[in-house]
């Protein structure tokens, strides 16, 4: 026999065996139960809207606990499906590991800005412009809406423009409540000062704040903050103060 038929039997029984094996832990895998359920909520630090007792439990309710199951019974996307029904949660990843547990990978939504309406509804808008519920177990530290408030206008203006605070240092750290009346204008209540902000529509807040930003870093270091009681942005290019 020649080295080369031997060395072609040898690869043929290798490539039998590889199969052979390659058949019998994927099957072993199938048949393996899940005795493991790792749930990590990633971002549980910054907030605590859910947490993995919350996790486990919904998918009791659901009958998609997946300990005791065999892996092969097990559907990660049901399971992913299910905890996405929550309106606390962004995102969930659920895969099987190679130790034959599932793990859950969750994110929390990330609130963005709290309303209060004056028909007495109360939930935040998120970062992603959608709504989710108050919670019980957790309060964010968001600037808060109140008033004369429409889910559309939650979803649209004053989304928009809580997106704006928080991506300006300086306006996120300056506004603390936002008041909508009857009318739809709009009145910004400062952390700082004992003054109100009569900012009219949004049409051009940004122009409207630049502009109040301008004022308070060269008049009000001359007046003081507790000068006025309100500054009037509703007129183009023209700020009105009215004195206490």
């Amino acid at each position: 026999m020649t080295l080369r038929i031997i060395s072609v039997i040898i690869a043929v029984i290798l490539c039998c065996y590889l199969v052979f094996v390659s058949f019998f832990f994927r099957k072993a895998d199938q048949e393996h139960i899940c005795d493991n359920l790792i749930v990590l909520v990633k971002d549980s630090l910054d907030k605590h809207f859910v947490t993995q007792q919350d996790l486990i439990s919904i998918l009791r309710k659901a009958e998609l606990n997946p300990i005791g199951k065999p892996l092969s019974a097990i559907r990660t996307d049901q399971v992913e499906e299910e905890l996405l029904r929550n309106e606390m949660i962004a995102q969930v990843e659920a895969y099987k590991t190679p130790a034959g547990s599932i793990k859950l990978e969750v994110k929390q939504k990330a609130p963005l800005l709290r309303i209060i309406t004056a028909q007495g509804s109360n939930y935040y808008v998120d970062n992603m412009g959608s709504t989710m519920p108050i919670s019980r177990k957790y309060a964010a530290h968001v600037p808060v809406a109140t008033g004369y408030i429409t889910k559309e206008m939650a979803t649209g203006e004053l989304y928009q423009f809580a997106l704006f605070l928080k991506k300006n240092d300086f306006w996120q750290s300056q506004i603390e409540q936002i008041y909508v009346q009857p009318t739809g204008e709009i009145t910004l209540i400062p952390k700082v000062g004992d003054h109100r902000i009569l900012l009219g529509t949004f049409e051009n807040y940004q122009e409207k704040l630049d502009n109040l930003q301008v004022f308070y870093e060269q008049a009000i270091p001359k007046v003081g903050w507790d000068k006025y009681s309100t500054i009037n942005l509703k007129f183009k290019d023209q700020i009105v103060c009215t004195k206490k």
